[in-house]
């Protein structure tokens, strides 16, 4: 399918990067969880797990774009069900972040882990119902929204580890 072989490479590269920080992520997770803390799974499920599946789901759509594809409709129809489910994912986690008793988020928390995820799913089900009428476009959303939930997968891991770190095991020194 014309448009989608100019895009091999960068999907190879960040499917590649997603399922290695997929596995990392479980190390860590594992390497955490041996300082359990009292409300950890509610957090868990607020922060730690969300960012799996933002990592899953460059995973699937680096994947899913390296399909071989007759028409752009069917891809399209693929990464528009994967945004609406993403968004309505987000719902869950904001609801999650706002109950959970373990951590307060600030503001970067909010951002980071909720709107810019967000707004990544968004812009995949926008590029379905637009991909027909502007192809390119949507493919380069498509290639933005897929890069844009690696590198919040990065940051959101990289925060809990340093919350972990500097903040939890400070904590227990006292």
């Amino acid at each position: 399918m014309p448009g989608f072989e100019e895009w091999e490479s960068f999907y190879v590269i960040v499917g590649a990067a997603a399922g290695a920080l997929i596995g990392l992520q479980f190390v860590v997770m594992t390497l955490i969880a041996e300082r359990p803390q009292l409300a950890a799974p509610e957090a868990g499920a607020a922060f730690a797990t969300p960012t799996v599946v933002h990592f899953g789901s460059a995973l699937f759509l680096s994947a899913l774009l390296r399909v071989p594809w007759h028409e752009l409709d069917s891809a399209a129809l693929a990464w528009g069900l994967t945004g609406l489910a993403g968004v309505v994912y987000m719902l869950i986690v904001g609801r999650r972040m706002r109950t959970q008793s373990a951590y307060r988020p600030d503001a970067e928390d909010w951002i980071c882990h909720l709107v810019l995820p967000l707004l990544a799913y968004v812009a995949l089900a926008i590029a379905a119902v637009v991909a027909r009428s502007h192809p390119e476009e949507a493919l380069l959303a498509v290639g933005a929204a897929t890069l844009g939930l690696l590198f919040i997968g990065i940051h959101n891991s990289w925060d809990t580890i340093a919350y972990n770190v500097f903040v939890r095991m400070r904590e227990g020194q006292d």
